[in-house]
């Protein structure tokens, strides 16, 4: 709805004093910020950051069979914090990853891709090296020398091969790790390491985030109880294929690594790979599934084995939870987003047009003024492309119909739309008729406070 114009009649004393409100107005403004006390909690990582209204509490998480844990400050930031995590594991640990389709992929990424493709990769395993504040991408030699002396302290430290440490970084892209700064913590990491640490390696691997992200399920195999616990970071740069997303799950189960590589790409497409914050793709996405055995249940060697049932969806509810935190970190958000697909002509064209609705600049602007403009779904549907039968074409907010029957509801209800879309989270189904399949997507609202953060970010 567009806003009357403005009255151009008024004294000349009037619009002097309308002019000098309008200039002062910034300093008033500063001046009440300063004054009245903020409601929103200081966040762990970045200076001035404040915690998400959306924030999740982390969980409580036991020790997992077999991990031991410690953070430490590296220095890659210049404020107080840690930025360095390391995960020690027993022998015979089993490992897969999942990474960035990004065609600029970092270090630690391609790091990670040779040794875990290599013969017998993934097994015996001992060690994860995640730094945050430098992402170590687009690098070039001088990265890759980085990485591998990383790699090489942390196994001299460890009593293991180069081949057995994987590695992750996150933090701008551009600059060459300073590896020196790894190296001169871990005597203390290694002294520090606990089973215990989930929370404080949770808060390490922060950059952007407003929370540190964890979760935290269990299951039986075979009458044994086995445990998966992860954390997670990402807030920007979200939209994976895998973003500036790192994640690392554990389970004391024995599982061999090509059964955990085809648990991890099972459920990665529709947990990891189906949550967008701003369409953008990072360089170092990484999640990588561990393995220690210690729980005791027997060893699952073979991918389809049918004692991996119960497993594989508390697998899947850690890795949703974990992606669903990632949105409800957006930078800047404050609505939690779900968006519905469905009567699409494949699961492929159902994503497609889900995640052209969560990614669209227009829609989610719209949804953070509270504003259900259904029109700008409208749009991201058809740019797609993709079967549509505009026809038939229908929009739901919530319970609340906004479109049927490719034409505006004849009982939509501005006033019962307005008060839905207040929700801090919010339902969108959009239903295209031309077939079967559907798809969902996760995303989040598109602020003032997002280019703030961004605007800044190497400061």
């Amino acid at each position: 709805m567009s806003r009357p114009p403005a009255s151009k009649s008024g004294s000349t004393g009037q619009m002097i004093e309308t002019a000098i409100e309008k200039a002062l107005d910034p300093l008033a403004s500063a001046l009440k910020r300063a004054t009245q006390p903020s409601s929103a909690k200081a966040a762990p990582g970045k200076p001035g950051l404040m915690v998400s209204p959306l924030a999740v509490p982390f969980p409580a998480i036991p020790p997992i069979g077999g991990v031991e844990i410690a953070t430490a400050r590296a220095g890659f930031y210049k404020h107080e914090r840690d930025d360095l995590a390391v995960f020690h594991f027993p022998e015979g640990a089993s490992c897969a990853g999942v990474f960035t389709r990004h065609k600029v992929g970092s270090a630690p990424v391609d790091w990670c891709k040779r040794h875990l493709d290599a013969d017998k990769g993934g097994e015996d395993v001992k060690v994860l090296v995640v730094n945050a504040g430098c992402a170590n991408a687009f690098t070039g030699k001088a990265g890759a020398d980085a990485a591998r002396r990383t790699a090489s302290e942390a196994a001299k430290r460890f009593g293991c091969r180069q081949r057995d440490v994987m590695l992750a970084s996150t933090g701008v892209i551009g600059v060459v790790l300073d590896d020196a700064k790894i190296s001169a913590r871990l005597p203390e990491i290694e002294a520090g390491l606990k089973a215990d640490a989930w929370a404080k390696a949770g808060v390490g691997i922060m950059t952007t985030d407003t929370f540190p992200k964890g979760s935290y399920a269990e299951c039986e195999i075979e009458g044994v109880k086995v445990r998966i616990a992860g954390i997670a970071k990402g807030s920007g740069m979200i939209a994976p294929d895998m973003a500036t997303m790192l994640a690392f799950i554990v389970t004391d189960a024995d599982i061999a690594p090509p059964v955990l590589k085809a648990l991890l790409n099972l459920h990665v497409r529709t947990t990891f790979n189906s949550v967008t914050v701003d369409g953008d793709t990072s360089t170092n996405d990484t999640a990588l599934l561990f393995a220690t055995g210690a729980s005791g249940a027997p060893r699952i060697g073979r991918v389809g084995d049918r004692r991996l049932k119960e497993f594989s969806a508390a697998l899947d509810r850690v890795m949703l939870d974990l992606a669903h935190q990632l949105v409800k970190d957006g930078e800047g958000a404050t609505k939690f987003v779900r968006v519905t697909v469905d009567g699409a002509a494949s699961p492929a064209s159902a994503r497609k047009l889900a995640k052209s609705i969560a990614d669209s600049p227009l829609v989610k602007t719209a949804i953070a003024g509270e504003d259900a403009n259904w029109g700008r779904i409208v749009m991201a549907v058809g740019k797609t492309e993709e079967a549509v039968d505009r026809d038939r074409l229908a929009i739901w907010f919530g319970p609340h119909t906004a479109a049927i029957d490719g034409a505006p509801a004849p009982d939509y209800d501005e006033a019962k739309m307005s008060a839905y879309m207040k929700n801090s989270e919010i339902d969108i189904t959009v239903h295209v008729a031309s077939g079967r399949a559907s798809a969902t997507v996760w995303t989040c609202d598109l602020t003032k406070r997002y280019i703030e953060i961004n605007g800044d970010y190497r400061s």
